[in-house]
């Protein structure tokens, strides 16, 4: 079986393309992304193939430039328009991951430009085998060890089952020429040395097949990541309350899970919201923290999220919730609170055949019992201290807990006052200040209502 026909095999395992797609293509001039072209040109008119290809230029080599000549040239004769960007890669740290890291910023932004559904890359099985060593070396995980994924996004690997050999024979059989990259070859890099020097040694000592062991191992580890994957997405599901850029989940049956499911459960409600953290992060530092007893008493972030944890409850939010602002209420009136969503309505009627409302956000005082102070409504403050109808004084905090607002809410929960006294805490309980009773003449009615969202988003 020739590249093309393996090629095709490895996109249709992989579903890397349907037909019909614009496809921008990386091409150092390095064999294995000269094949890469050729394949995919040859390829162009069965599968209604659009091609763009994209040369990244980094600039560590004094004759760089000739590289990106000799692409241009090789579009030329394949009849495939090129772009050539150049970068600055960040010399501090390592040189190769900031490579990659301009590099990959190249190809979406370029992808982005032609309108590509995929951007084709031309790693190779041997990558892979390297790739897989390289982290069994630094001690990786099972999600390490699956290795270069064929298809992350749009970007896909058409010549992932392929070997090097292989393509560069073909090359040498059609007389395609492409350009050797000194850098390849420099000792300083890891990546070099398992490639030149290690794999080699494991070849001729051990075991002749070592590549094709070393891909085995990604593929087994690939499968049992997806699995994973599958079984954390369905606790996700089935446990999380998702909202506007937060996701709150219960700690019981988190810690009921296996470790690594509960710390792929986080890692995904934080990739929902926005966060790359990879799953050690969360397997370490963020399931560890989460589920700590006693629990962490103030937020912390991991991955641009923050981790929030309260009673029975975590919370993964990208930002805290805004605290109620401090306002006063015109009586009668509608104030409206909109960092939490609500409007305060107060009314004032006669108490003939008025009824004492039992909805919890309503609630009735005596007007003539209330002494005629401002009204205002504010967030809780330290110290707040309040006497509930029915109960004796207790401290604001203690209400709260028992009642079992979490952490995160508790500066959003109303705290309306009548002359400096708190009269009563918004959903939850009213004071025992100015009764209703048969006497009453004149009834002040509260209610909180929601915020059409067209109000909320003013």
């Amino acid at each position: 079986m020739g590249p093309r026909d393996q090629v095709e095999r490895t996109i249709r395992r992989h579903a890397m393309l349907a037909g019909g797609e614009t496809v921008l293509v990386a091409v150092s001039g390095g064999a294995d992304s000269v094949a890469l072209l050729h394949v995919l040109a040859d390829l162009a008119d069965a599968w209604r193939l659009r091609l763009h290809v994209l040369h990244v230029d980094h600039q560590l080599r004094p004759d760089s430039p000739a590289d990106a000549d000799f692409v241009r040239a090789l579009g030329a004769r394949l009849g495939v328009s090129v772009d050539v960007v150049t970068v600055t890669v960040d010399s501090r740290g390592s040189l190769e991951a900031a490579a990659r890291e301009s590099r990959y910023a190249a190809l979406e932004a370029g992808a982005a430009r032609v309108g590509a559904h995929r951007i084709a890359l031309g790693h190779t099985a041997d990558d892979q085998a390297e790739t897989v060593l390289m982290r069994l070396l630094e001690g990786a995980g099972v999600r390490g060890l699956a290795g270069i994924p064929p298809v992350r996004g749009r970007i896909i690997r058409p010549l992932i089952e392929l070997h090097r050999a292989a393509l560069e024979a073909e090359l040498r059989r059609a007389a395609i020429p492409w350009v050797e990259d000194p850098t390849n070859r420099d000792p300083k890099f890891l990546r070099n040395r398992i490639r030149h020097e290690l794999l080699p040694l494991l070849a001729d000592s051990y075991n002749p097949a070592i590549a094709g062991a070393l891909t085995r191992v990604s593929t087994l580890a690939r499968d049992t990541i997806a699995a994973l994957d599958r079984a954390a997405a369905a606790e996700l599901a089935r446990l999380a309350t998702f909202e506007v850029g937060a996701v709150t989940l219960p700690l019981g049956p988190l810690r009921a899970l296996p470790r690594q499911i509960a710390a792929e459960v986080l890692r995904q409600a934080a990739e929902r919201l926005g966060s790359r953290a990879p799953l050690r992060a969360w397997s370490h530092r963020g399931l560890r923290r989460a589920l700590a007893v006693p629990p962490p008493r103030r937020p912390f972030r991991l991955g641009g999220v923050t981790i929030e944890v309260s009673g029975a409850l975590a919370r993964l939010a990208r930002a805290s919730l805004p605290a109620l602002v401090a306002r006063p209420l015109g009586v009668p009136g509608r104030t409206e609170l909109p960092e939490i969503g609500q409007a305060l309505e107060a009314r004032i009627v006669g108490a003939e055949a008025y009824a004492v409302p039992r909805d919890p956000s309503r609630v009735a005082f005596d007007v003539d019992e209330l002494g005629g102070g401002p009204l205002t409504v504010r967030a809780r403050r330290r110290g707040d201290r309040f006497v509930p109808f029915g109960g004796a004084e207790r401290r604001l905090k203690t209400l709260l807990i028992d009642a079992k607002v979490p952490r995160w809410d508790r500066s959003r929960v109303p705290v309306i006052e009548a002359g400096g006294v708190i009269i009563w805490i918004g959903h939850l309980r009213r004071s025992a200040t100015a009764r209703v009773t048969a006497r009453t003449r004149r009834v002040l009615e509260l209610a909180l209502v929601p915020l059409a969202k067209t109000d909320c988003g003013r």
